[in-house]
């Protein structure tokens, strides 16, 4: 099968307008509705059009390798940028300022957490064990109640939900 230049290219093109328009949009936090699912989603159909506009334009693209010092300079600084960015932010005890305040109420002790919720101890306590979840006491964690990522996002929707 030939594939044609003609679609590696408009696939290419619409696919970067896709990726470019929600991404600015997700960097200023102005997203709504699926822009996010879309940027994330429909960016595979960019990584295959690139793939494929690269197929088909292999030798422009073999000169830009081996030829072009403008070209092979270009590669190299994003190829570092991007061994960059796998890079800790601010060590081990880093991290994004949510995540460090999630990680904190997920660990606190049940009687710690419990005055954030506006309910006591002992309402929280049966609260979560009413929903199915395995609570010892007043010092369990929430952690240790609800060990991954979805339970825990259940306990705290659960806990800090206002009626």
């Amino acid at each position: 099968m030939k594939i044609s230049r003609d679609w590696a290219t408009s696939i290419t093109i619409g696919a970067f307008g896709l990726m470019a328009v929600t991404g600015v949009l997700m960097f200023f936090h102005a997203d709504s509705g699926l822009n996010k699912l879309a940027h994330e989603w429909l960016g595979w159909i960019f990584v295959g059009g690139v793939a494929l506009h690269a197929f088909v334009n292999w030798g422009a693209f073999k000169r830009y390798f081996f030829s072009s010092r403008p070209g092979q300079a270009m590669i190299a600084v994003f190829a570092i940028a991007l061994l960059a960015s796998f890079a800790p932010l601010g060590g081990k005890a880093g991290g994004p300022p949510p995540v460090l305040a999630m990680n904190a109420v997920l660990n606190a002790p049940l009687s710690t957490v419990a005055p954030l919720t506006g309910r006591s101890v002992e309402t929280i306590v049966a609260q979560l064990n009413g929903a199915g979840f395995a609570v010892s006491g007043p010092e369990a964690t929430l952690a240790s109640v609800a060990p991954d990522r979805a339970a825990q996002s259940k306990v705290l929707a659960l806990l800090f939900k206002r009626d």
